[in-house]
């Protein structure tokens, strides 16, 4: 049980180390994204790239759970996902005007899923080392 709730915690904390990392090399690397970001009147190659790595976040979020967790459980696996969805639904009910409906539900709907397929890549690639 220590190691599901180790891994779940580290999951999460690397979610928020990348997100954190990719926002600030955003910022400084992409001028017109570092004008707007405040604002939030992102472009939609901006919109695009967001959930690009909120996507990989995630993936590598269920992957790091998984690899520390070790045991096969399905709640285990989900929970990063669904620890994240509680937290952002009341982030993006707020910010709902800022951003279209596709961009909400393209970032809520797949932090579950891409949590789930993060730890089963980790889950395959252990069950193919053994």
């Amino acid at each position: 049980m220590k190691k599901a709730i180790l891994g779940v915690v580290a999951g999460l904390v690397v979610w928020l180390v990348c997100i954190t990392v990719a926002g600030v090399i955003m910022r400084s690397s992409w001028p017109a994204y570092a004008s707007v970001a405040d604002a939030m009147t992102f472009t939609l190659p901006m919109m695009l790239a967001r959930l690009s790595i909120g996507a990989v976040a995630t993936l590598f979020a269920g992957w790091v759970t998984m690899t520390i967790a070790a045991p096969r459980s399905l709640l285990v696996r989900l929970m990063p996902g669904l620890i994240l969805l509680a937290l952002f639904i009341p982030q993006h009910i707020s910010l709902w005007s800022k951003f279209p409906v596709w961009y909400h539900l393209t970032f809520l709907l797949s932090l579950v899923p891409l949590t789930y397929l993060g730890g089963a890549v980790q889950q395959s690639n252990r069950a193919m080392h053994v």
